[in-house]
């Protein structure tokens, strides 16, 4: 074997010491990432984003099915309150009828009763139709006053009925599916004195 000029032997032995440190700075660097501390923060700090993503995800999806379920509400109210401007319109028809039955019914001339009698089947068949699409009439003669659907013309002092009950009706309300589309316009008894 040739032997290496000592100048050549100190830069291979050097090169080599060199290697070596560099090797042991790499392990030293695994050895500090495999520190129990830091992983131990690593796995705090990626469960933490986990739970941060999970919530997000929820509350996406309650999101979501609320707006499902908003919109089949609107949906569904479209529906039932799509005739509520119609039947506001022919309430005017309705309460012209029932004047025309009244007034009818007063003028005791013959051949009146036929009238009356073609007017009430007329204002029936109306509300038959109407009810059909959800339409109710309030007549509350008799019953309590109830400010959700009755607008108190007038309040009378009368010691034969109950006060606070409805005494006369001057004009029948109308609710649709259960929503008010008028009020009934009563005459409310109060107690004398």
């Amino acid at each position: 074997m040739a032997e290496k000029p000592e100048g050549e032997a100190n830069e291979s032995h050097a090169a080599g010491d060199q290697a070596a440190q560099q090797s042991r700075t790499e392990t030293d660097s695994d050895a500090v990432s495999a520190d129990p501390v830091v992983l131990a923060e690593q796995l705090a700090s990626a469960n933490e984003q986990i739970t941060a993503l999970k919530d997000q995800a929820l509350r996406g999806q309650a999101e979501a099915e609320n707006a499902r379920r908003r919109a089949a509400r609107d949906v569904e109210n479209a529906h039932k309150y799509a005739l509520e401007k119609f039947i506001g319109d022919l309430l005017p028809v309705f309460d012209s009828l029932e004047k025309a039955i009244e007034s009818a019914q007063t003028a005791a001339e013959p051949g009146t009763e036929a009238i009356v009698e073609g007017l009430r089947l007329s204002m029936k068949l109306f509300l038959d139709v109407v009810a059909k699409a959800g339409a109710e009439q309030l007549d509350p003669l008799g019953e309590p006053f109830d400010p959700q659907h009755h607008e108190a013309m007038a309040m009378v002092p009368n010691p034969d009925m109950e006060p606070n009950s409805v005494m006369e009706v001057m004009q029948k309300g109308y609710t649709l599916n259960g929503r008010l589309v008028r009020p009934a316009m009563v005459v409310v008894s109060k107690a004398p004195g």
